[in-house]
């Protein structure tokens, strides 16, 4: 579930690609050598009360926005992972989108939701909400950016609102891959609930432990796939409880929901509104998958 944040740097890229050639409509979105020579504009954290849920946001507002792009997080959905990512996403669009990335409930750095669980549902219904709540009456396009799960609760929130314009799932995850030993293991441990208390305590225990030796921990565990920001954002919210154990459950509704047939009529007839991006190598979004999706006709880069 957790994508190394350096290889999305790459997928900006390609988003930007894509969305100026399909949606620029003629107009050039390109980057400016004045932009590229400025201080790159920081992303800002807000906490904010949507449907009654204290949520993580990340900002990037533009003078002069022509589209609002809202990034939807994979799982776990802590949206500090992301913080480079949205930089440069702002970057490459030339500063024309104001971008947002919300969170998840409870994959937050304190337990403001007091243990409670969140289904993959209630994530979706979150996500609605937030764009009825401070996008509603915004006079531009809304363009949504989901990563992994992320795709699959963009996907719903262009079923239910007409206020979405375009969708681009970066490594979609949308049905289960059978061979994936991975997804196996983690559907085996989310499945027990003892087992995924157990687990989530192991790794709250680790986050009582100072935050040099954690990040020095993480550092050598990871690999240099991963920022120093996105090392941080581990430190600070994945070694919670809460957050651990929040992310056990939505991967099991995950797995029950994505046991089902995708929706294909649906991505036919919004084809024009849909782009994915798959890697080579993504086990929650295989080639597979990618050859299903072309033979329903619907847009998409690879």
């Amino acid at each position: 579930m957790i994508c190394s944040c350096r290889s999305l740097q790459a997928s900006a890229l390609s988003f930007l690609l894509f969305f100026t050639s399909r949606r620029g409509r003629g107009r050039d979105m390109s980057c400016p050598n004045s932009l590229l020579s400025n201080p790159r504009k920081i992303a800002t954290l807000r906490l904010s009360k949507v449907s009654g849920h204290t949520t993580e946001l990340l900002e990037i507002q533009s003078d002069k926005p022509t589209c609002h792009v809202l990034f939807i997080p994979g799982n776990p959905g802590v949206v500090s992972f992301y913080k480079d990512f949205l930089e440069s996403l702002y970057e490459l669009l030339g500063a024309s989108a104001s971008v947002t990335a919300i969170g998840h409930i409870s994959h937050t750095e304190k337990n403001w939701e007091h243990g409670k669980l969140f289904s993959l549902q209630d994530q979706i219904d979150h996500k609605v909400d937030f764009i009825k709540q401070e996008l509603q009456n915004i006079e531009l396009p809304i363009v949504l950016v989901g990563h992994s799960i992320g795709s699959y609760i963009s996907l719903e929130m262009l079923r239910s609102l007409e206020k979405v314009t375009y969708l681009i799932g970066l490594y979609p995850f949308l049905m289960l891959n059978p061979l994936s030993k991975q997804q196996s293991n983690i559907e085996n441990v989310a499945e027990s609930s003892i087992l995924s208390a157990l687990l989530s305590f192991s790794v709250a225990t680790l986050g009582l432990l100072p935050q040099c030796t954690l990040r020095f921990m993480l550092s050598k565990s990871l690999g240099s796939s991963w920022s120093d920001t996105a090392v941080d954002a581990a430190c600070s919210h994945l070694l919670q409880y809460h957050t651990f154990r929040n992310m056990l459950y939505m991967a099991l509704m995950e797995f029950r929901k994505l046991s089902e047939m995708p929706d294909w009529a649906f991505m036919r007839e919004n084809h024009e509104k849909i782009a994915f991006l798959f890697g080579v190598d993504d086990h929650w979004g295989p080639l597979q998958m990618f050859e299903e999706i072309d033979k329903t006709d619907t847009c998409r880069f690879n």
